[in-house]
């Protein structure tokens, strides 16, 4: 069992690589720069890229943590969304939150707590201007980690989140590690395109988040991939999956997309007539069949979400 004064580190569930290396490194941190004691957790089943990941530093995997209580000390990564974290989180003790996404506006605590949000694609580019600490000086582990979340998050710059200080301190450790960034992006793309051994369930799962879009709860699900075809040759197993989930969440509807990182597309998922009005509607293209082609959507939280948001057919 842990010490009372142990701090608990974890980010959001259905973790990916930057969460969890979120989490490892800024537990790090706490231990050996703050002197204070950090075990890092995650809340979930960790994809194929995050597992390659760990596995080219030699990191062990972080234990899954099911459930907190009000005597825990916590440390928030890579959130700061109550949807995405325990239903009890609020009673705990938040030591700090340290994020890249909008404010959520319902944790709460009851104390002042460390909270640092800042706009860059990549949690670790925030923790790096907490923590103020040149390149050289981290370990190489910690190096890798940090390196490995910016290129995840930012789809090796791909991304319309990126910003050029993610760039300029993606570029910094790769030159302390001597590691030439485009071999290895490409070869986390290649471990994260590796789905065959994940259930539909999980696939729907591996990384979602449930939002409220115009009075609507909606869980918008997003798979990542440089191989579409080996999601497309699941599309019946996925879709038999969401009413399913759909129910289990008690949510509205379920999105789902593939986002094609090589070509910079995602393709939707229509499940149903209402899925493919709302689909159309929203992005002004037609439907061809069961998928929806989105041309440069390549990105949840900077343009799919906003979409769907400003779409009147999403009001209720």
């Amino acid at each position: 069992m842990d010490n009372i004064d142990t701090i608990k580190v974890f980010g959001h569930r259905s973790p990916d690589t930057d969460t969890t290396v979120g989490s490892i490194v800024w537990a790090w941190f706490l231990n050996e720069h703050r002197k204070q004691k950090a075990i890092p957790y995650i809340l979930g089943t960790l994809n194929m890229e995050t597992r390659f990941v760990l596995d080219y530093w030699k990191i062990k995997q972080p234990s899954i943590i099911n459930h907190v209580n009000k005597e825990d000390k916590i440390a928030i990564v890579d959130t700061n969304n109550l949807d995405e974290l325990f239903e009890n989180i609020n009673d705990t003790t938040i030591i700090s939150i340290i994020d890249h996404h909008k404010l959520s506006g319902n944790l709460k605590t009851n104390h002042p707590p460390e909270i640092v949000i800042q706009p860059y694609a990549s949690s670790m580019t925030v923790m790096y201007n907490i923590m103020n600490i040149e390149p050289k000086y981290f370990p190489k582990e910690i190096a890798g980690l940090m390196l490995s979340g910016i290129l995840s998050d930012t789809l090796k710059f791909r991304s319309p989140t990126t910003t050029d200080d993610d760039i300029l301190l993606a570029k910094e450790l790769a030159l302390v590690l001597n590691i030439d960034i485009d071999e290895y992006a490409e070869k986390m793309l290649d471990a994260k395109s590796n789905i065959s051994e994940f259930s539909p369930e999980e696939l729907l799962l591996m990384d979602s988040k449930i939002y409220d879009i115009n009075g609507v709860s909606t869980r918008i699900s997003v798979l990542e991939t440089t191989k579409p075809s080996l999601v497309l040759e699941r599309y019946d197993d996925i879709t038999k999956e969401i009413p399913n989930r759909i129910n289990e969440d008690g949510v509205k509807q379920l999105l789902f997309f593939a986002i094609d990182i090589l070509n910079k597309e995602s393709i939707m998922f229509i499940t149903d007539e209402n899925i493919k009005e709302i689909a159309e509607k929203t992005f002004n293209l037609k439907a061809d069949g069961k998928l929806l082609v989105l041309p440069g959507f390549i990105s949840r939280k900077k343009q799919i979400l906003p979409a769907l948001l400003e779409c009147e057919c999403n009001k209720k």
